[in-house]
């Protein structure tokens, strides 16, 4: 076997002062030793030498929630995150229309929440710009959508389903169908595209790993098996969102499926900026309603029942407070029927958890349920001005996205995107886990990278104690970046960072992460071996 010798800085709590790594480059490679640079080649005088000048190699990054094909039509096609007004939207729509003179115009991404006016989209709007076109432009939470007028007449039924409007975005059922209508009109190779450029997107930030959660609602099962299909060395974990009534259902959809878990985006509710977040009191901007509930609790105690007997992961999309209680409620019912261990075994998992009490906090870290968590939400949209307080109100605005409440209560965390909701950089996922927008609410630097390294592996099945670290016998799952400065483990930059141990404890630094830094770049990444970046 050929060894690989790499001279850097590197980043493992099991050896913080270590500054060269061996890998073995068989089919399997994995982590052969770490250490000083010095003994390192004396130790290993005939490996490969590969002198990082310097920079940092940390651990792979792990994606805990994903859609790959909206992901990647955001990146080959129509990104609206960027648009200021309705007025500049409806031009970016007109410019890509231009462009591309055949075939849907697919966007995503537009936030009405920072318009100066915030009206959305409308269908005459559409109509004006594309001059008969179909259109579907998700919003950026990809809960709601606006179509044109021929996309919504390819849609059979859509004028009686819930959450129809015929001018403006559609939600539930009604967003639900034209969303599927939208996904027919995309050709095999524009789809194809698509996922390999999500893939490809990944492996440049570091990232080794995705979960992909998908469902009957949000790509179906022929997107579903064309990503599993994949060529490609990013690893995909994939999670379906499906509900079932019996364990032998739940078997029999986990064989046609080929999926890791029935879980992912298994919506109970919708999403806070479309208004659809199930809550116990109606939002401060709209009155009239609390939201959505798409699965009420005994929908959700048959699914965790099934799973928990079949021994088989079972999740949940679910975002308001009213939600969450639903969600609890199954839970705690799961357990009194099968035990705690049984449901602990099953590495239950909660997407998003936004709403979550101090006391539904301590049920899930005592039943071992994984919080799969999006830290960017925060960064986008939290804070006295944000989305969220126009939504709730400062007040309760201010609850959301707990991290320190779930780790202090023992609630395994995973950081992941929701790309396209939010960009796939990891480093930016991890400096929003630290410095929350609402204070005492962030996790430490540490605690942070641990989730979307570690816990993320973890919340995926991994559980081996090793993967996601680097340590002898480890994967050689890693990236390499330019990362500037460290940071230099004192008490003054401790308290900066909100991190969470004793200079004495060696813990190895990590990059900058304060808002005036430049997030690291990478440079290569690695899985198990094989380069898929740089």
């Amino acid at each position: 076997m050929t060894t690989l010798l790499i001279n850097g800085r590197v980043h493992s709590p099991a050896a913080p002062d270590a500054t060269a790594i061996a890998f073995g480059d068989g089919p399997d490679g994995t982590v052969m030793w770490l250490g000083a640079d010095d003994t390192a080649r004396a130790e290993f005088p005939d490996a490969d030498v590969v002198d990082l000048d310097g920079a940092f190699v940390a651990p792979a990054f792990v994606d805990s929630h994903v859609h790959l094909t909206a992901t990647g039509l955001s990146l080959t096609g129509l990104d609206l995150r960027g648009a200021t007004s309705r007025e500049h939207c409806l031009t970016l729509v007109r410019e890509h229309a231009r462009r591309h003179r055949t075939g849907i115009v697919w966007g995503s991404g537009w936030d009405e929440s920072r318009w100066p006016d915030p009206t959305p989209p409308s269908t005459a709007d559409l109509d004006a710009a594309l001059e008969g076109r179909s259109a579907y432009l998700s919003r950026i939470d990809v809960h709601s959508g606006a179509a044109s007028s021929a996309l919504r007449a390819s849609a059979p039924g859509i004028a009686d389903a819930a959450g129809f409007d015929p001018q403006r975005p559609v939600t539930a059922d009604a967003h639900h169908l034209v969303r599927a209508a939208a996904r027919e009109l995309l050709a095999p190779e524009q789809r194809r595209a698509a996922q390999h450029a999500a893939l490809d997107a990944a492996a440049g930030h570091g990232i080794v790993a995705v979960h992909e959660c998908g469902g009957p609602d949000i790509g179906g099962l022929d997107d579903w098996h064309a990503v599993h299909a994949l060529q490609h060395g990013v690893q995909v974990t994939g999670y379906w969102g499906e509900a079932v009534q019996t364990a032998d259902q739940a078997r029999t959809l986990l064989a046609q499926t080929g999926a890791a878990g029935l879980a992912g985006d298994l919506f109970v509710d919708g999403a806070l900026g479309s208004r659809t977040a199930w809550l116990h009191e109606p939002y401060a901007d709209a009155a009239h309603t609390c939201g959505n509930t798409y699965l009420d609790t005994a929908a959700i105690t048959a699914h965790l029942h099934a799973c928990t007997e079949a021994g088989i992961t079972a999740g949940f999309h679910v975002i308001g407070d009213a939600a969450v209680t639903a969600v609890t409620d199954a839970l705690r019912d799961t357990v009194e029927r099968f035990g705690g261990p049984a449901v602990a075994r099953c590495g239950h998992r909660l997407e998003h958890l936004e709403m979550v009490s101090a006391a539904q906090a301590a049920e899930l870290g005592r039943w071992g349920v994984m919080g799969s968590v999006q830290p960017n939400f925060d960064a986008c949209w939290g804070g006295p001005d944000g989305m969220y307080a126009q939504r709730l109100g400062v007040a309760r605005a201010a609850t959301l996205n707990p991290f320190a409440l779930l780790a202090s209560q023992g609630v395994p965390l995973a950081f992941g995107s929701d790309s396209p909701v939010t960009g796939l950089n990891p480093w930016a996922t991890v400096r929003a886990a630290v410095h929350h927008r609402t204070p005492g609410s962030g996790v430490s630097a540490r605690a942070a990278f641990s989730a979307a390294t570690r816990g993320a592996w973890r919340a995926g099945g991994v559980r081996d104690g090793i993967t996601g670290t680097l340590v002898p016998g480890a994967p050689a799952s890693y990236a390499i970046w330019d990362a500037g400065d460290l940071e230099v483990s004192t008490p003054a930059t401790e308290a900066a960072a909100r991190w969470s141990t004793d200079p004495r404890s060696r813990v190895p630094a990590l990059p900058r992460l304060d808002d005036a830094a430049q997030l690291p770049r990478c440079l290569r990444t690695v899985h198990r071996g094989a380069v898929l970046h740089g």
